[in-house]
């Protein structure tokens, strides 16, 4: 008997498939090529995120504001900003408690990410091999309790643990996203434009805070550095699982905003 054409299998388009080696996700470069194709972190989305500095600039002290405020609530965050740095002056913090949003420790740490802020939103190139990801990465190994930065390799390790960093990334991208969509001046469509960039970014900043803790399941290896190919040695924690859900996570985030 002759199919009918309605009877027949639909037909299902399948797009070209590129290969992604798992190692090749050990390089950072690798890393960025991978994440930026599938997310479609593209010039026009670092351009957006240049171009929002005028409307995120402004809203930076409410932002610390809001940030620290947060972190002081909890003392597992808090106790981070507990260890006595090298330059500090006046008492010594001997427990959470002992802090608050004009402590010396905390203004040092909203410095900290005020600088963060500004240079994103000062950088103009967003290429896979742009300096802004070598940044980004070094301040994912800052929190792991290793130097990351030059200036910092005399300084006492800041180990903050992936739960807490993830948080802090969500927190952040939620101020943001409330003070962009409360613009009254702005367009709603450049709003959207914001938010998907930032969220974009923002995930991007997760995976490498992720990268420097989980180990991967499929190389059971942890990122190899450009200095000579030399790898991490410490705090490392196998949290492979914690990762995956990180990235769905990241995923239905980014369809709420497309859809």
């Amino acid at each position: 008997m002759e199919d009918h054409p309605s009877e027949k299998e639909p037909h299902h388009a399948r797009p070209s498939m590129q290969h992604i080696s798992p190692t090749s996700l050990l390089h950072l470069n690798s890393r960025i090529t991978y994440l930026s194709s599938f997310l479609s972190f593209d010039p026009a989305t670092g351009a957006t995120i240049h171009a929002s500095a005028p409307l995120l600039a402004p809203l930076i002290p409410t932002i610390l504001e809001a940030v620290y405020t947060n972190l002081l609530r909890y003392d597992i965050t808090a106790k981070a900003f507990v260890p006595r740095r090298p330059d500090h002056e006046g008492p010594v913090p001997t427990s959470p408690q002992d802090l608050n949003l004009g402590h010396q420790h905390i203004l040092r740490q909203k410095n900290f990410l005020k600088n963060y802020l500004l240079k994103i939103v000062a950088t103009e190139e967003w290429g896979p091999e742009a300096a802004i990801w070598d940044y980004l990465d070094k301040v994912a190994v800052a929190h792991t309790g290793e130097p990351g930065f030059q200036h910092r390799k005399r300084k006492p390790g800041l180990r903050v643990e992936y739960v807490h960093l993830g948080l802090l990334l969500a927190f952040v991208e939620d101020v943001v996203v409330g003070a962009v969509m409360g613009m009254r001046d702005v367009g709603f469509d450049q709003k959207v434009e914001v938010v998907k960039a930032w969220n974009k970014l923002l995930w991007i900043q997760n995976d490498l805070f992720a990268r420097r803790f989980v180990v991967d399941r499929d190389t059971g290896s942890r990122p190899v550095e450009a200095e000579g190919g030399k790898e991490q040695g410490k705090g490392y924690l196998k949290l492979a699982a914690t990762g995956a859900v990180g990235v769905l996570m990241g995923v239905a985030v980014a369809k709420n905003y497309l859809m």
